[in-house]
């Protein structure tokens, strides 16, 4: 399952309305969305959905065993994978999020959706959480093992009342950074911060990206390099809020800004997915 993505333009308003849910949209907020796809050139395809395929089609040959893709916020929806692995004849289905880390804001809706659309036709077993998966820690530490740069690993911000309902995500959040950066042998050249704040008018957690890159530049950093553990693959959060907005910033700075090449359908990493698979799944019965 993913986050989903529009496919062009003309997409833009009703996904935008499909993850407010119904809420009041703000003119000028749809037009800044509309206007970052536009700069990110989307009528040439959407990356997301592009590499969520990719990513579905080479994990079902690895595990040869059928894998359907559900977006929360885009076509094919979480219901339509339910409905084709019922059809299919699925009697346990495993889901598993691209996303690492949980939190009852993100991760908690993905199952809320699957679990009404299975209905109880079939057995779910689901993946919560896998910051701490050892082949995804042994994957980003090798992203990043012998760079002289700062490393920045960055995530998606939420709501900071999380933290007051003692939601988990912060913390799973910090031990993926510190047990990469231990594997990676960074020392003390890393840090952690967020990106891509929603306008909602409440705190969000931080610190952000923009403001952590002021300060590195305080402390003397001149070369920052930005691992996105909360993200697998290359989207909006990644091309605009890291590639366009913090590069932008970087320069502002004087700083030099890279990033990692992010998972998306690497071997290496759909082996990892297959091992979160395959560690669920039940055990074939032996033949009589």
């Amino acid at each position: 399952m993913a986050y989903g993505s529009p496919e062009r333009l003309a997409d833009v308003p009703a996904y935008y309305a499909d993850i407010r849910g119904g809420r009041r949209i703000r003119p000028e907020l749809l037009d800044d969305l509309v206007e970052r796809y536009r700069r990110l050139d989307i009528e040439s395809g959407s990356p997301l959905n592009a590499i969520t395929e990719e990513t579905r089609a080479a994990l079902e040959t690895e595990l040869e065993t059928p894998v359907f893709t559900g977006m929360k916020h885009w076509t094919p929806r979480i219901a339509d994978a339910a409905e084709r692995a019922v059809a299919a004849g699925a009697r346990t289905v495993v889901g598993l999020v691209l996303a690492p880390h949980y939190s009852r804001l993100s991760i908690a809706g993905y199952r809320a959706q699957l679990e009404e659309a299975l209905a109880g036709r079939a057995e779910l077993v689901f993946v919560e959480s896998w910051h701490d998966d050892e082949g995804f820690v042994d994957f980003l530490a090798a992203r990043v093992r012998g760079t002289r740069a700062h490393v920045v690993f960055t995530a998606h911000s939420l709501p900071a009342r999380i933290l007051d309902d003692g939601d988990p995500y912060q913390d799973q959040l910090l031990e993926t950074a510190q047990v990469v950066a231990e594997r990676a042998g960074l020392g003390d050249a890393w840090s952690f911060s967020y990106q891509s704040e929603s306008a909602t008018g409440e705190p969000w957690l931080g610190p952000d990206i923009l403001d952590h890159l002021e300060d590195l530049h305080g402390r003397g950093v001149r070369d920052v390099l930005v691992c996105p553990i909360g993200f697998v693959s290359d989207h909006l959060e990644i091309r605009w809020d890291i590639d366009t907005e913090a590069q932008e910033k970087a320069r502002e700075l004087g700083l030099r800004l890279n990033r990692i090449e992010m998972p998306n359908a690497d071997p290496a990493f759909v082996q990892v997915l297959a091992g979160l698979v395959r560690r669920r799944l039940p055990l074939p019965s032996s033949a009589g």
